[in-house]
C-alpha cells in the first residue's frame, strides 16, 4: 500500500470510529483531552490485565484474545478522538516512521 492509500484508508476507518462514537453519545459535549487520554490509557491497562491472566479469549469477540480486543479498543478510541479533533495522525505516523529510521539503537536508552 502506498502512503496516499494508507492516509485515505486510515481516515475512512477513523471516520467510522468517530461516527460510531457520536452515535454512542461520546461527542454530545466537548471532548476533554485529558479524559480522552485517560480512556485510551484504560484500554492499555485492560490489555495488561489480559496478559497478567494468560491472554484468554476475549469475552466479547472470542475469536480474538483479550489483548487483541483491548489494543483494538485503544486504537478505536485514538482514531475517534484524533478524527474529531481534525488531527493528521496517518501523516504523522508516516513522518515519525521515517524519522525513526535514522535513530540510534533503542534511541540511545537502555530500554
Amino acid at each position: 500500500m502506498n502512503q496516499n492509500n494508507f492516509v485515505q484508508e486510515y481516515n475512512k476507518i477513523a471516520k467510522q470510529c468517530f461516527d460510531q462514537s457520536c452515535k454512542s453519545g461520546f461527542w454530545d459535549d466537548a471532548r476533554n483531552g485529558g479524559e480522552a487520554i485517560a480512556l485510551i490509557h484504560s484500554e492499555l491497562s485492560e490489555a495488561l490485565e489480559g496478559l497478567r491472566h494468560g491472554n484468554p479469549p476475549s469475552e466479547h469477540i472470542p475469536e480474538f484474545s483479550a489483548v487483541e480486543e483491548e489494543l483494538a479498543d485503544c486504537v478505536i478510541r485514538l482514531m475517534d478522538w484524533a478524527y474529531g479533533c481534525d488531527w493528521k495522525i496517518p501523516e504523522a505516523i508516516l513522518a515519525k516512521m521515517e524519522f525513526n529510521k535514522n535513530r540510534e539503537r533503542k534511541h540511545g536508552k537502555q530500554f
